[in-house]
């Protein structure tokens, strides 16, 4: 089979979604698959394209086997609607010379990008194949919750956008029952429409404990409470700042961590100076080999949104938090998607958003309960192993697309079953 997919995001991007469009690629590469991805420059989630690509309009690479086109597009250092549609444009415009590639079997379209989802309908339109999306994210409901722009006009047009984009797919995949719903309300048949997990990616930690917080230079006898990943505006990290703040005249060993990049993080590191918090330290991105000792040194980790975020995403940082085996407390709108894994995994408990009282609170309860703490870690821990596999995600994504295949039979031009032959 020859699969081409459409996905802004991909390696050497190692948070967000790229590492589940990147497994999957070399997935069916490995099956003998012929794949061909299209793709933008390295730049999440620090929003600066990385200094190995800066400057270029076009590269290609082949990646573990994998053809990689990266086209440029505009990277938003500062977050606004017009930005953002900017730099969705771009890309979908610079990746139009996918229609001059080699003709595949079928195109698969990652959400987020909005580009990427709008690509792979254009493409299959192109070579006359099936396609299929894969929505990590619901870009309708972003615009809507996120607060960033004008929620109501931008929030129309991206739903429109994503409804074009879906109606004709003939299968989606989603990485969160929750958002269900809003794919129906687009005028996608329910039928087509299939649950796929994100896969725990991470390796086991390399340090222990101990070495790891003296290398970070973080104090060995702190309840360490740890922030890993995006720093962007619908995390609201202000919250965790302000707990620091109140924890730092009432509870002496709770520390704050804040690791990872993204375009609030010189806002957060401002709010910081400003307070000059002995219990609370900003970290940038650590090696990929370190981040699971780095996980492991923390003794809870931290999810915050905005409260106004609700259906739009499931922060793929649980992924790993869960692999980690440490509880999680998450303050983030009870009728949220990362508030349901919550629950339905029993790794964490949650606080109430935007309130820094009240995760204070929390933290305090699981600082004071060392026992707590290891029960809920330990329910991380199966709920990853049992339910976050790679191996049970990739059965899952083969279903997705013996579906798309399915939908599009009489253009497909195998005879047998191209997901389980290599060709």
């Amino acid at each position: 089979m020859r699969l081409l997919i459409s996905s802004l995001h991909y390696t050497p991007e190692s948070t967000g979604n790229a590492p589940y469009t990147t497994g999957l690629a070399e997935h069916l590469a490995s099956r003998g698959h012929s794949v061909t991805v299209i793709t933008g420059f390295p730049s999440y989630p620090t929003w600066r394209v990385r200094a190995s690509h800066r400057w270029l309009l076009w590269k290609r690479e082949t990646i573990c086997g994998i053809d990689v086109h990266r086209r440029w597009h505009y990277v938003p250092g500062r977050q606004s609607a017009i930005r953002r549609g900017l730099s969705e444009g771009s890309f979908l415009i610079t990746s139009l010379s996918a229609m001059a590639l080699p003709r595949p079997d079928i195109v698969l379209g990652i959400v987020p990008s909005l580009g990427g989802g709008l690509l792979a309908r254009l493409a299959a339109s192109r070579f006359r194949v099936p396609y299929g999306l894969i929505f990590q994210d619901l870009m309708g409901p972003a615009a809507e919750q996120s607060g960033v722009g004008s929620a109501g006009w931008v929030g129309g047009i991206v739903r429109g956008a994503e409804g074009w984009a879906a109606r004709s797919a003939g299968a989606i995949g989603i990485i969160a029952e929750g958002f269900r719903p809003y794919i129906e309300s687009l005028g996608v048949d329910p039928d087509r429409i299939q649950h796929v997990r994100n896969w725990t990616h991470i390796q086991e930690p390399v340090l222990d404990r101990a070495t790891m917080r003296e290398r970070l230079g973080l104090p060995q006898d702190a309840v360490l409470c740890l922030h890993a990943g995006n720093m962007g505006y619908k995390q609201g990290l202000e919250n965790i700042v302000e707990c620091a703040r109140l924890a730092a005249d009432v509870d002496g060993k709770l520390h704050f961590v804040l690791m990872g990049d993204g375009n609030q993080r010189s806002g957060l590191e401002t709010l910081a100076a400003r307070y000059d918090l002995p219990n609370l330290r900003l970290l940038p991105i650590q090696p990929d080999d370190l981040f699971p000792s780095i996980l492991a040194a923390a003794d809870i980790l931290l999810v915050n949104q905005r409260a106004s975020i609700t259906d739009m995403s499931l922060p793929s940082k649980l992924t790993s938090y869960f692999a980690a085996a440490r509880p999680v407390v998450a303050a983030v709108a009870p009728t949220s998607e990362a508030a349901r894994e919550i629950e339905a995994s029993g790794a964490g408990i949650l606080a109430t958003p935007d309130d820094p009282d009240a995760l204070l609170s929390a933290l305090q309860a699981l600082a004071d309960s060392s026992a707590r703490r290891m029960q809920l870690g330990g329910s991380a821990r199966i709920w990853a192993k049992t339910r976050l596999s790679q191996e049970t995600a990739m059965e899952d994504y083969e279903r997705l697309l013996a579906a798309v295949l399915a939908s599009g039979s009489s253009v497909t031009t195998h005879a047998q079953d191209p997901l389980n032959a290599r060709t």
